[in-house]
């Protein structure tokens, strides 16, 4: 049931329910299940939800405390306040050469474990493959943010070379994942700030866009939805992901989007995923407050289908246990 609501919500059509998910950082989580007694899993099912993603950014390893290295060898400081992703404590690639670096090999066993984990876990819910840090966060990951900005201008060579390396692996990945009866992919790949992007579109579009679309279409010929997240204000690209074909857009941050004007142009073309505010409304408002903005959200949003109700990123430590509470209440009792 739960997995046919979201494939009809995605389709545009109208559902007896809005489905929802809620996602958590490790401290929130921490948090919840000391306080309501639960295990994660327990967790995971109270807040009754509706996906389940399978993270196919496998087979890093923590070195020391705190200090996380990925499958591509970049080291995440999460010493810090971010426990969940971190900052990279040193930069792979300090200069503009693509021979310095040998690039990964795809871990396919540990992928196929995954995914068969999962698509075997006997929940009836839509089960998606992730990837995150998809092209540009993975080329900043390696490169640095502000190096691989300049290089976009000044080593073209350099950054086509970096992304379509990038791309290669990813698309094993992804075909790996397309072999399974999964029910979408999940690309997770932030271009947006608080106000623009942060490359610009001429850039988006010469160096991510043409890449985008080949892992949209591996997706898309089987049948597969295709998701996209990327934090921040990304109006001036939302037409390039129509077409190119995007499904689902995730997330739209109410601190940036007009809700009622987002559905009105894009709510034929896109479904919506997010939207419920983890940056203002969660951590500061009383529960009656979420409960009434959720409701208005959904309501806006949810109009004839192609809304998936959520808080617009996983719910960090600050937010009130008292709010999660109220936000699963307006979710399950619609």
């Amino acid at each position: 049931m739960k997995k046919e609501r979201v494939l009809d919500a995605i389709n545009h059509k109208r559902t007896d329910k809005i489905p929802h998910t809620i996602e958590f950082t490790k401290d929130i989580l921490e948090i919840l299940c000391r306080e309501l007694g639960m295990t994660p899993d327990e967790i995971f099912d109270y807040a009754d939800n509706h996906i389940e993603k399978i993270n196919l950014n496998a087979g890093g390893i923590w070195i020391r405390d705190g200090f996380y290295q990925d499958e591509f060898g970049v080291v995440w400081d999460r010493t810090g306040h971010d426990k969940d992703i971190g900052i990279p404590a040193e930069v792979i690639f300090k200069k503009p050469d693509i021979d310095m670096y040998e690039f990964p090999q795809v871990q396919e066993e540990l992928l196929r474990q995954e995914i068969e984990k999962t698509l075997s876990n006997g929940r009836d819910t839509f089960k998606i493959c992730k990837i995150s840090y998809n092209l540009y966060e993975r080329a900043w990951s390696l490169r640095g943010m502000m190096n691989i900005l300049m290089d976009m201008i000044e080593n073209p060579e350099f950054t086509y070379a970096l992304f379509e390396k990038i791309f290669e692996f990813n698309m094993k990945r992804i075909k790996i994942a397309m072999e399974y009866d999964i029910d979408g992919f999940y690309f997770g790949d932030d271009y947006g700030q608080q106000r623009g992007l942060i490359m610009g579109p001429t850039m988006w579009r010469k160096y991510i866009k043409p890449l985008l679309a080949k892992q949209y279409e591996e997706v898309k010929k089987k049948g597969k939805v295709v998701i996209q997240h990327s934090c921040g204000d990304n109006n001036l690209i939302l037409e390039d992901f129509v077409e190119i074909g995007l499904d689902v857009y995730n997330t739209i941050q109410p601190e940036i989007y007009d809700l009622k004007k987002l559905k009105s142009q894009y709510g034929k073309d896109l479904a919506f995923w997010g939207a419920i505010s983890t940056q203002r409304l969660l951590p500061y408002a009383s529960p009656d407050e979420v409960k009434a903005k959720a409701r208005e959200t959904m309501s806006i949003l949810g109009k004839d289908g192609g809304y998936i109700a959520s808080p617009t990123h996983r719910m960090p430590q600050d937010i009130p246990v008292e709010n999660f509470l109220a936000l699963v209440d307006v979710f399950k009792n619609q």
